[in-house]
This record gives C-alpha cells, sequence and structure tokens, in this order.
C-alpha cells in the first residue's frame, strides 16, 4: 500500500476515533508534551529571543523526531504504519472536545444560564468572562470554534499530508507551544517571539484551506467569499482572519469587535458588518459547519498526498 493510502485510512480512522472517544480525560499526549515544554521552558528561559528560539527547535524538532523515528520504525508494515497514522492524528486533532464544550456553553446559553456560559468558556478560549453578556459569550464561541477548526483540524491534517506522523506530531507541538508562550506578555515578549512566528508560518496553508472549505460547506458561500476578501486582513493575526471572516460570512453572523484577555481589552476590527449579532442558536450551526470542513479537509489532503506520491513514485 502507498503513502498515500496509509495516510488516508490512517487520518480516517484517527478522526473516527476522535469523533467517539474525543479526548481523554487523562494523560492525553499533548498535555504530555506541554509538561516536558514547560520542563524545557524552566531551563532555558531567558529574556531573549535567541533563548526562546532554542526552545522552540528542542521542543518542535524532538517531536518531528519522534514522529520520524517511530514511523521509520513501522515502515515495512502497512497495517502498523495505518495504525500509527490514525493514533497520531487522534491525538493531535481536537474536534470533539472542541465541540463538547461549545454545545455545553450553547445549552447553558439557551436556557438563560449566563453564569453558566462564563463558568465554562475558560475550557474553550482566552477571554475574560465576566467582561462579556449572553451575545458576547456566543460571539467569543463562533469566533473559537472557527480558529480552533484550523489549528485542532485542518492545520493537523494539511502537515500530515505534506510530512506523515512528523508532520502531524511537529504542528501540533508548534501549535501548542505558540499557546504556552506565544502570547505578548511581559514574560514571554522576546522568549516567545520564535514559537508564534513559527505558528504563523505553520498554520497559513491550513487556515487558507479552512476558509476555502468553510465557504465551500457554508450557508452562504458568496457571503463568506466576500467577508473574507473584504476583512481578513484587518484581524491582527493572518490566520484567524480568514478563518474568522469566511465562518462569518458562511454564517451569515457579524464576529469581531471589544474583547478583553487576561485584563486586557482589544478592539478588533468588525468582519462581516452585514451580518446580523451571534446568538446563541449560531454556536451549534458553527459546530456543524466545523464538522463538514473537517470532513472535507480529510478528503482534500488525502487526495493531495496521494497525487504528490503518484507523481514522485
Amino acid at each position: 500500500m502507498g503513502a498515500g493510502r496509509v495516510f488516508a485510512y490512517g487520518a480516517a480512522a484517527g478522526l473516527i476515533g476522535d469523533l467517539l472517544l474525543g479526548d481523554p480525560r487523562r494523560g492525553h499526549p499533548v498535555a504530555v508534551f506541554g509538561r516536558a515544554a514547560g520542563a524545557v521552558e524552566r531551563v532555558l528561559w531567558r529574556d531573549h529571543r535567541g533563548w526562546g528560539a532554542l526552545h522552540t527547535a528542542v521542543c518542535a524538532g524532538g517531536a518531528v523526531a519522534l514522529g520520524g523515528v517511530a514511523a521509520r520504525a513501522v515502515r515495512n508494515s502497512t497495517v502498523a504504519s495505518v495504525a500509527l497514522t490514525g493514533a497520531a492524528t487522534w491525538a493531535v486533532v481536537g474536534g470533539t472536545s472542541l465541540a463538547r464544550e461549545a454545545r455545553a456553553i450553547g445549552r447553558a446559553l439557551e436556557a438563560e444560564d449566563v453564569a453558566g456560559a462564563r463558568a465554562r468558556l475558560p475550557h474553550l478560549c482566552g477571554r475574560d468572562p465576566q467582561a462579556l453578556d449572553a451575545d458576547g459569550i456566543a460571539r467569543a464561541v463562533v469566533e473559537s470554534v472557527a480558529e480552533n477548526t484550523s489549528d485542532a483540524v485542518v492545520g493537523a491534517l494539511v502537515w500530515g499530508a505534506v510530512a506523515g506522523v512528523p508532520g502531524l506530531l511537529g504542528f501540533r507541538a508548534v501549535n501548542t507551544l505558540d499557546a504556552m508562550v506565544g502570547h505578548k506578555s511581559a514574560r514571554y515578549r522576546r522568549y516567545g517571539w520564535a514559537s508564534a512566528r513559527l505558528d504563523d508560518l505553520a498554520g497559513g496553508p491550513g487556515a487558507r484551506l479552512t476558509a476555502v472549505l468553510a465557504a465551500l460547506a457554508g450557508d452562504d458561500p458568496r457571503g463568506a467569499v466576500r467577508a473574507w476578501r473584504a476583512d481578513a486582513a484587518k484581524h491582527p493575526s493572518p490566520n484567524a482572519g480568514p478563518v474568522e471572516a469566511s465562518f462569518a460570512g458562511a454564517l451569515g453572523v457579524r464576529l469581531g469587535g471589544t474583547l478583553s484577555y487576561g485584563g486586557r481589552v482589544e478592539h478588533r476590527p468588525v468582519l462581516n458588518g452585514a451580518g446580523r449579532a451571534v446568538a446563541a442558536r449560531d454556536i451549534e450551526r458553527a459546530v456543524r459547519l466545523s464538522r463538514r470542513v473537517g470532513w472535507l479537509a480529510l478528503g482534500v489532503c488525502a487526495a493531495a498526498r496521494r497525487i504528490a506520491k503518484g507523481r514522485t513514485s
């Protein structure tokens, strides 16, 4: 069996595993990586870009190397290769946990339990929940679903198609490092610079594919493309901008605006200004769109890997 089919079958098995099992309560591989990266940080931390770049290289490089060693160890067995790809895919994607948390908040909002929705929001994103009313919480959830569709599903599949198991593990490592040290706090402004920049580069292809597929799979393809073209570049993130704008247009809602992270208020540009305000019912619509985008991404990535491997064989 060729590498293209190994990836296709393994990635499909991994997505099905995520759908059926979700993330484990304890011992998640990403959490294990996070603890290891934290230990490396305690040794290397200096308020300097160079030391932060070394931290990024050690942690992300280690994940890629681990994936390479594992893939090489099973390369002579098709069954083992498919199983390894499936396990790696399940470990790095997070679509089911994303949907579960979003829907829990949506149910709380529909029951007018704003306090309960605020309590659950930190499980999904880093917004300050006390600064948000019901509509603000709903908007935060839809934005998080859109961004995490790229970060937690599509981006991983893209790099899995490019580089197999090392690509899957490497992408998740880079994305996790950005979440840990890539934000602009006093401690990480310099130390986390390399992780943040590498995450921008690694996430770019997946973000664009997510935006395209959201337009194709959403209720308003023209609106998605229009919002993407008009508003994506206004977003401070080069990758979240296309994704959130496309989701906003596809769902017919208005995203962006004022938000608060860790006590820091940001005034972000409005995405799809012609859309209506986000309501609690839009959370379920966003989750369903995210699911469709994830499975379409699997098809696109599997086909692309088979074509690429066919040309090089």
